[in-house]
């Protein structure tokens, strides 16, 4: 799972660039079915506080209802979901040890 994160993770942060609008539409329906799968992955785990977060980022992220914030909140929307990916990773890989 964590190379889900990771790859989530570096995505939103390619959003920063500017890229061909097609780019953006594409990394929303990866995003939101990736957020779906964490979501599942959360529940499953009964962890229902994570699962309803990733659920709502599914939600956040999903192309098909645009929820148009601007540009700049975008990416600091994009900048802090990859931050807290990148943090829940770390956090899953300490607590296997």
């Amino acid at each position: 799972m964590k190379y889900l994160y990771l790859a989530l993770a570096a995505l939103l942060l390619l959003c920063l660039l500017h890229m061909p609008y097609g780019f953006y539409t594409l990394i929303r329906f990866v995003a939101m079915i990736g957020f779906g799968v964490i979501a599942v992955k959360f529940f499953n785990e009964e962890k229902v506080p994570l699962a309803v977060a990733a659920g709502a980022l599914a939600l956040l992220f999903q192309p098909f209802f645009k929820i148009h914030l601007g540009r700049m909140v975008w990416n600091v929307v994009d900048v802090v979901v990859a931050l807290l990916l990148i943090a829940l990773t770390v956090y899953e890989a300490k607590r296997e040890r």
